[in-house]
């Protein structure tokens, strides 16, 4: 499982032949952070991620404006090409795509 941003796609993943020689079975688990939780919040206002999702038809329950702020979706690297990356070179193959419909920030 890779997931994605609160709205971006996740992905389902497999590990092919190749990646367990390639990688020793391991693979990808996220797109990673661009910028740290500190940061992000400093960047982002909660309140204007909260309507960007509810735009994109994403339900949000959080319990601080902070919180979403800091898992901002720019906050991350772009989840697909850090698959796309995974899959051209072996280690990955992919099984599904996956659309949010919810987020939850506890």
């Amino acid at each position: 499982m890779v997931g994605g941003t609160m709205s971006t796609r996740s992905y389902v993943l497999r590990g092919p032949a190749a990646g367990m020689r390639k990688a020793f079975g391991s693979g990808i688990h996220g797109a990673g952070r661009a910028l740290s939780r500190k940061k992000a919040a400093k960047r982002f206002w909660g309140e204007t991620i909260q309507q960007e999702l509810q735009d994109a038809g994403i339900h949000l329950w959080a319990h601080s404006f902070r919180s979403v702020a800091e898992e901002a979706p720019l906050a991350y690297k772009d989840v697909e090409v850090v698959v796309d990356a995974a899959v051209r070179s072996g280690i990955n193959a992919p099984v599904a795509r996956l659309r949010p419909h919810a987020v939850i920030k506890g």
